[in-house]
């Protein structure tokens, strides 16, 4: 996901002035050549330095390395609040893995969706641990030889249109085939002494 998601789960333990974070973002891809779909893991990584702290309204400022500041504010399950100090770094990683496979004949298919959340316990560092996995199944509607492209229809109706590699042999590809995607999303922020 892109820099503007990665922010969405502080907000679960702040709300975020609207600053953009500068962030560091690194993919890669894993695919087997003429099997459709693959793999595409994306991890984005943001640090920041506490340099101002307001206690009574649990109000942290953060100035990230390009020196931009941010104002957030800490939520309840932040429990560790008073363990922040002025210095402390702030780390945040979200990392997304995105599978994509067609299904097998006969293959009994669910959408999923789990959820998890673990935070620092009281008395260790403050810290966020938040992963959901989501899995859709979509069914190919219509293919377009000439310009590479599979229609997909989702179980709420939806549809979008996709590429599809140069290497699949789309007329081995039908209508009607299912298709599975899994994302796996995980982000977690820990604050670390100087």
């Amino acid at each position: 996901m892109k820099l503007p998601y990665l922010l969405l789960p502080i907000v679960a333990i702040a709300s975020v002035s609207c600053t953009t974070i500068t962030a560091d973002t690194s993919s890669t891809a894993q695919v087997k050549e003429g099997v459709p779909g693959g793999k595409l893991v994306e991890t984005t990584k943001i640090r920041a330095t506490v340099t101002g702290i307001d206690a009574a309204k649990r109000k942290l400022t953060l100035v990230t390395p390009d020196s931009k500041k941010v104002i957030v504010k800490a939520g309840p399950e932040v429990v560790n609040f008073d363990q922040i100090k002025i210095g402390d770094q702030l780390k945040a990683t979200l990392t997304e893995e995105t599978v994509v496979r067609m299904a097998k004949p006969g293959e009994k298919l669910e959408d999923e969706y789990t959820y998890e959340v673990e935070v620092a316990p009281e008395g260790a560092k403050p810290g966020l641990m938040m992963a959901d996995t989501v899995q859709a199944t979509a069914t190919v509607t219509k293919i377009d030889m000439k310009k590479r492209k599979a229609t997909l229809q989702f179980s709420d109706g939806s549809t979008k249109k996709v590429s599809v590699r140069k290497d699949v042999d789309l007329s081995k590809r039908k209508v009607g085939e299912k298709v599975v995607i899994r994302t796996t999303e995980v982000f977690a922020i820990l604050l670390e002494k100087p």
